[in-house]
């Protein structure tokens, strides 16, 4: 035998062996560089995710999609109670055991922008961003834009917007002899005398709205607010370093007239000879708004749509619909958002599969079933054709496009705030001017110490 052949025969076949071992490693490179891109560059993670008023059946199937895309990464689900929730996220967060995804109220970033991450400039494994702000701006509602970006940069991504719309009976409409629901605030007060009664000392026995006081209308401080918006009042400054509501704007108090009109719906009279408001319809001896409006006790209240579960539980027969917010100006609509955006943690360990996570949860494909199962109206631009038509959340998808809101920097303390200049009205004897002032005033300490 020639051995001169048999070592050609050996080197050819120690090439192909070679080649073929080459190519398996190259094969198992992409196919584990490929994997890797799909979970967002991280592999074996397990997402904490906080939230408050979904439950675990609201985010199921969104969360099983995500999972099933990205094998590598597991999301655990906590819902909290309302109460505790703002607390509880920043006691986690500061002993390093907070969630690495959490729901924060759009009012919140001022307060904890210190406490989470903006998106980063490139995703895992790319040279691209996973959204731009002009892209962010192009998908999401304009008051997303305004509550989430700061900076030049995305701290937050909507999974909806709600905002105010006006509940009313149709019986009580019907009775009253009103066909249609009011669209200005003008047609609003003249629906609100014809429905209201009164007993002989002019004591309310019929409302025709939960509105004009603090303590006992869910969302009081939202309804003044949102009027204040309507109005055109500039909330704070253009540095956001002081309030302003209490300034005029083209040499109209527009912030004080909001308040008038609005406490006036509680002005029985308020001094000696005073005889009070034709649209007096609503006292701090009432029930509770939501409590008011399902027993069949007034006829109209400004709400979210997270309250229409509650109502129909509440009083299955009552026979109710939903219209816009009234308005100043039809030409200008304005109502006000209420949502909750999912953010980032700051020292989060799994920034890349976190921040692909709340992506996928607010793309299309993640975000519909989520709307679907949380009876959620969307944040997103392109899918508000297909809710206008929902007899629930028609409203409310629609007016997300005219949603506002304002820069806070403690909303809670900025709720009492307003609560407290609502009561001076009506109960302190203040002057509309004297009221706002002070309340400005709070607002405006508040956010110099911040």
């Amino acid at each position: 035998m020639n051995i001169s052949a048999i070592l050609t025969d050996s080197r050819k076949l120690t090439y192909i062996m070679g080649g073929a071992i080459g190519l398996m490693v190259l094969i198992a490179f992409v196919f584990i560089l490929r994997n890797s891109f799909s979970t967002g560059g991280t592999a074996s993670v397990t997402l904490e995710v906080w939230g408050v008023f979904d439950d675990t059946l609201a985010l199921s199937d969104s969360i099983k999609a995500f999972e099933k895309t990205n094998k590598n990464i597991k999301v655990n689900y906590k819902m909290l109670k309302p109460q505790d929730y703002e607390k509880a996220v920043i006691d986690a967060l500061a002993a390093g055991k907070g969630p690495d995804v959490w729901m924060m109220h759009n009012s919140w970033l001022p307060k904890h922008i210190n406490k989470i991450q903006p998106m980063p400039a490139t995703a895992a494994g790319t040279n691209a961003p996973l959204m731009t702000v002009r892209q962010f701006q192009e998908t999401f509602v304009d008051v997303a834009a305004a509550d989430l970006v700061n900076g030049g940069k995305i701290f937050g991504l909507p999974l909806y917007v709600d905002t105010l719309a006006l509940y009313y009976n149709k019986d009580m409409f019907a009775t009253a002899g009103i066909a249609q629901a009011p669209r200005t605030w003008t047609e609003f007060m003249d629906a609100v005398i014809k429905i209201t009664t009164y007993d002989a000392s002019r004591n309310i026995t019929r409302s025709g709205a939960a509105m004009g006081t603090a303590r006992n209308i869910n969302r009081a401080t939202d309804i003044l607010m949102m009027l204040m918006l309507q109005q055109g009042t500039q909330m704070t400054d253009a540095d956001n370093v002081q309030a302003s509501f209490s300034r005029s704007v083209n040499g109209q108090p527009v912030g004080e007239r909001a308040l008038e009109f609005y406490t006036d719906f509680a002005n029985k009279g308020r001094s000696s000879g005073d005889n009070g408001k034709e649209v007096y319809t609503w006292d701090d001896s009432l029930h509770y708004s939501i409590d008011a409006f399902a027993a069949g006790e007034t006829a109209m209240m400004l709400n979210y749509a997270h309250q229409i579960p509650v109502l129909r539980a509440a009083a299955p027969r009552l026979n109710w619909a939903i219209a816009p917010a009234p308005q100043v100006s039809t030409v200008d609509s304005r109502t006000y958002a209420n949502y909750w955006p999912l953010v980032v943690s700051l020292k989060t360990k799994n920034s890349d599969a976190a921040w692909q996570f709340a992506y996928s949860m607010t793309a299309g494909d993640g975000t519909i079933p989520y709307l679907n199962a949380a009876a959620r109206p969307t944040a997103r631009r392109d899918l508000i054709d297909q809710q206008k038509t929902d007899p629930d959340l028609g409203v409310f998808a629609e007016q997300a496009l005219s949603a506002r809101s304002w820069f806070q920097v403690d909303n809670a303390a900025i709720e009492t705030i307003f609560s407290d200049m609502i009561d001076a009205v009506n109960l302190g004897g203040k002057t509309f001017q004297d009221a706002i002032r002070t309340a400005e005033a709070r607002v405006s300490v508040l956010m110099q110490s911040r």
